[in-house]
């Protein structure tokens, strides 16, 4: 995962202190609202220049017709290294380490990506809608319930869109599966099962040059205890929900999304075993229910940060006919298809799937104790050790790849909406319902028991 992303909001506390000296600012500046339409330049600005905003920077170079006005970040270690980036592709992007006085400055912007810490993210967006852009936040929505939902009603009440960065929403690839095998070609049969995982070895804490650290006063003037902990925010309960909340994120909203439904229960286990610097779990292993109308489909969830065994991240979803791996890495990626399935053929015909030629699910060279055994459908070199294993499955491949950066058809289904009025795929209150039920992890582990969900707590 990219390293932390520094903050830019002031305390309330310093915001009324210095209310006076920026109101007179952001009132005399109001934003015009301006139509954008294909072929306009749209008018941007980062608020978040750490490692997650040069991400969205790289990927946002790569869609024409757009413009960085400005980025803000307090720590201009990183400030510097974003304003010098946008430079080397002729953009002249005024530097501000207060997101307010960016806002009260640059009156025509047209959008905001925000890339800053969690319990950041809904006063950036709060600010951002009501100057009147739109905007495209980082996930997650909010590290609190509260804070997400105030990020919904915002944008509600101001008309401005909001997009959250949950970008596998966008992937091409991604899209093709939920949309044409499981959804209309329905190869999977029926879902029974979903898993994911996101596992990484063990890392040192991000550290920092010597010359560049934030005085201590400084730093809680914007919420932090000291140069550590905003440096590893992640791993504080102030500041994030951890790594179910920075790496589960991810994949657990693919389970609503594919399964286009939300969980009615969690139960979870997980601690603070390893490491001795951090607040949150080091591992964590979920189990959601999700009620469909062919049936419940228990979802098993694991983020592991102390090995990086067991194939990477991915997702996948398990049915009676056939089983789906999905990864933003495409190596991960394949389908498998059951022996009682119905011929898969006809969808090679129609270009949906396509078959692999190698790599995983190619015939492996028989042992000297395997016995040939004829399989439906596929080859006639699939292999059992015992009688009770089931018949190997043969493997499929998706012919749909992504050629950009993963980010970058997130961010231009965000500009489109702009233009065009493009439906977001990831719009505000769908983000809310992944939100509630991410968060909810953390709540299962500490109670040590199953919680249950109700229809209302999704809804904003």
């Amino acid at each position: 995962m990219p390293e932390p992303v520094s903050s830019l909001l002031l305390s309330r506390r310093d915001f009324l202190s210095t209310s006076a000296k920026l109101g007179a600012v952001l009132v005399a500046a109001p934003y015009v609202s301006r139509a954008a339409s294909a072929g306009d330049t749209l008018n941007v600005a980062l608020i978040g220049c750490g490692e997650q905003g040069r991400v969205l920077i790289n990927a946002a170079l790569k869609i024409p017709d757009l413009r960085f006005r400005g980025v803000c970040d307090i720590w201009s270690y990183n400030r510097t290294y974003a304003e010098r980036l946008l430079k080397k592709f002729s953009h002249d992007a005024r530097p501000f380490d207060d997101y307010r006085e960016m806002l009260a400055a640059l009156p025509d912007l047209d959008a905001v990506l925000i890339a800053t810490p969690d319990f950041k993210h809904a006063e950036h967006t709060n600010a951002a809608l009501r100057a009147g852009r739109h905007v495209y936040c980082e996930k997650l929505m909010s590290n609190t319930v509260e804070g997400a939902r105030s990020m919904v009603h915002t944008a509600r009440e101001t008309g401005k869109l909001l997009q959250i960065g949950h970008q596998r929403r966008s992937n091409p690839r991604y899209i093709h599966a939920r949309d044409q095998l499981v959804r209309e070609a329905k190869l999977l049969g029926r879902i029974n099962n979903a898993s994911g995982q996101w596992n990484r070895a063990v890392a040192d804490d991000l550290g920092f040059p010597a010359s560049q650290a934030l005085p201590e006063a400084r730093l809680q003037q914007y919420g932090y205890t000291n140069m550590h902990e905003f440096r590893n925010w992640r791993w504080f309960k102030r500041y994030a929900g951890g790594p179910i909340s920075d790496l589960g994120a991810h994949q657990i909203d693919v389970f609503n999304w594919m399964l286009g439904t939300n969980p009615s229960s969690v139960i979870a286990g997980g601690g603070a075993d390893y490491y001795r610097t951090h607040e949150w779990y080091d591992n964590v292993m979920a189990i959601y229910e999700f009620p469909t109308p062919d049936g419940t489909v228990r979802a098993l969830y694991q983020v592991l940060t102390t090995t990086s065994a067991g194939g990477g991240y991915h997702e996948y979803f398990m049915g009676d006919e056939g089983a789906l791996k999905m990864s933003e890495n495409p190596n991960y990626t394949k389908l498998y298809r059951e022996a009682r399935a119905p011929d898969w053929e006809p969808f090679v015909t129609r270009a949906l799937i396509s078959r692999p030629g190698s790599g995983e699910g190619a015939p492996a060279a028989l042992k000297p104790w395997e016995k040939p055994r004829p399989k439906f459908g596929g080859p006639a070199r699939s292999t059992t050790v015992d009688v009770r294993e089931t018949a190997e499955l043969s493997a499929w491949d998706i012919p749909v790849t992504l050629d950009k950066a993963i980010h970058q058809p997130h961010l231009e289904n965000f500009f489109a909406a702009i233009r065009n009025n493009t439906p977001l795929t990831c719009p505000a209150d769908s983000a809310f319902a992944t939100a509630v039920t991410v968060l909810k992890v953390n709540e299962a582990v500490a109670a040590r028991k199953m919680l249950t969900f109700t229809p209302a707590d999704f809804v904003a």
